[in-house]
Order: C-alpha cells, then structure tokens, then sequence
C-alpha cells in the first residue's frame, strides 16, 4: 500500500520529533523511507527509530563523537578515538575506520564488507559513509543481512514474534532497549496512519492526522527555529506558572527555607541562569563524547 509521505511526516513531526522538525530531519526520514524495499513496517519503524537514537534525533549521517551542536572534523573524530583500538590509523590507507553514518559503522574489515556490498570503495573513502543515501543504505542492509551483531531484524519482528525491545541486539546488545522501542512505536503509528491515507492525501479529510498537527507544512516546510527564541514557546513556559505572580508563589516556600546570605546567593544565581535559559540568553550546547 502507498505511503502517504505528508501523513507520515505530520504523525513523526508530533513523536518522536517533539513538533519540531528540521530540513535535515526530513531528509533523513525521507532517504531511509526510499531505500527501503521489505513490506513489513515493524521493521521499518524500527531502523526509523535506530537512526533517530544513534544520531541524537538528527537523522543525519555523523562522525563518531559528534553532537547536535557540534559536527567533528575527521581529524577531531580521531582525536576522540584514539584510545580505542579502531583508533589507530590504518598502515595500508592512513585512515581510521571509526563510527560514521546513521549507525556507527567500525573497523575496516566493515568498511569493506559494506563497501562490497554497495558496490563503493568505502575503505579508500571511508567518508563516503557520510553520504545520506550510502548511509542509509548500510544501515538497512546491516539490519536486515544481520551484518552488525549477527541478529537480524526478522528475528525480532515475524509472523510469531513483536519484539522491538529485543530488537536492539541487532545493532548494541540491550543499551537503551527500552527508550528505542518507543521510538519505534512512535514511527510505526506514522507508517499505519501514512499507509491508510493511501497516498490520496486523504490524511486530513479522513480525519487520520492528529489535532496537533500542521499536516500542509509536514514533509514541505520544515522548522528551523529554536525553542529558546520562541516566544510563544517561552510564554507558554511562564504562563504554566502563573506569569511573575506564580513564579514567586513557586519560589515563596523555598526562599523562606533559607537560613543563610550564601545559599540565597546560590537560589538566586540558579534563578538567574533559569531564565537565561528560557529566554534564550543563554544556549546549553553538548559536549563531543563517544
């Protein structure tokens, strides 16, 4: 059955999205939907899910040690790996095979076994994983093939079994097997509600797509702003707490629980760094990690 894109995007948009949605999102979504040839959309939903995980909700091909705020450089990616065995640059080629893509490919000998199977020297140019349609690629074949841990996605999801906690053995034993089983479940009501619009665009006089929803702007105009400056966001935040008059209703039993000049001091720093953060004075930005 067709999959009505606009329906799918205005379900995702809304979870796991969090009703914001970037180009680079879309594009990711939209690469990994068009290299997709099975017909069972549990395991659809579920590499969606992956790469949602794997990229910090960016679906975007990334270097090993990157965050949403920070893209490394292949030399700042070697940096972060060096400690690893992995990390060490390759004697024939000069690179260093670290985690690249929607799923973090390692090791030469993976670089080559996808590089086969995609018909790409991938060892020579291992930063042709970073490519969006190359990555998505891998990341469905090493899914479905097994190519990762030796579990596959139909050993999870059959006709006995529907099992997306278990599932995560496919790409990293059991870390975070619960909160990506989620995600899955939030992409698979994009799919069922996508694939019941028939691809008619049928989504909004059927009344399938949820109240919350902007399903003319879903997969055409995507979002680009920040929470922090959104003042509709911002003003939602303190009318939550009654506007200035909540807020000190809020603080009140706190500030007459301090029995000292120094911890006054400390709330009322903290205070102030709360709303340089809500009024977007001031942006929290991740660290690069592995």
């Amino acid at each position: 059955m067709t999959l009505d894109r606009a329906t799918f995007f205005a379900f995702a948009r809304r979870a796991p999205f969090g009703n914001r949605l970037t180009q680079e999102q879309v594009d990711g979504c939209e690469a990994i939907l068009n290299a997709w040839t099975g017909d069972d959309d549990r395991q659809l939903a579920y590499v969606l899910a992956t790469a949602f995980h794997e990229t910090a909700g960016t679906m975007a091909p990334v270097r090993e040690g990157s965050t949403p705020s920070r893209r490394l450089t292949d030399t700042q990616a070697r940096r972060v790996v060096a400690k690893y065995r992995y990390g060490k640059p390759d004697a024939e080629t000069g690179h260093v095979y670290y985690g690249r893509g929607l799923v973090q490919l390692t090791w030469k000998r993976n670089y080559a076994k996808m590089g086969r199977k995609l018909g790409a020297d991938l060892v020579w140019m291992p930063d042709g994983v970073l490519d969006l349609s190359v990555s998505a690629r891998i990341l469905i074949t090493g899914m479905v093939d097994g190519d990762f841990t030796g579990r596959k996605l139909s050993d999870y999801f059959n006709t006995t079994a529907d099992d997306p906690e278990g599932a995560r053995r496919i790409v990293n034993g059991t870390d975070k097997a619960s909160l990506i089983a989620g995600y899955q479940r939030n992409f698979l009501d994009s799919l069922k509600a996508a694939r019941k619009a028939g691809g008619k665009a049928a989504g909004v006089s059927a009344g399938l797509l949820p109240q919350d929803a902007a399903p003319a702007q879903a997969a055409v105009v995507p979002d680009g702003a920040d929470l922090t400056k959104d003042k509709t966001a911002i003003g939602g935040m303190l009318a939550g707490l009654g506007g200035l008059g909540g807020i000190a209703a809020f603080a009140q039993p706190i500030l007459q629980g301090i029995a000292s000049p120094w911890a006054f001091a400390a709330f009322a720093l903290v205070a102030v760094g709360v709303f340089l953060v809500l009024t977007g004075r001031v942006q929290l930005k991740g660290r690069a990690g592995v």
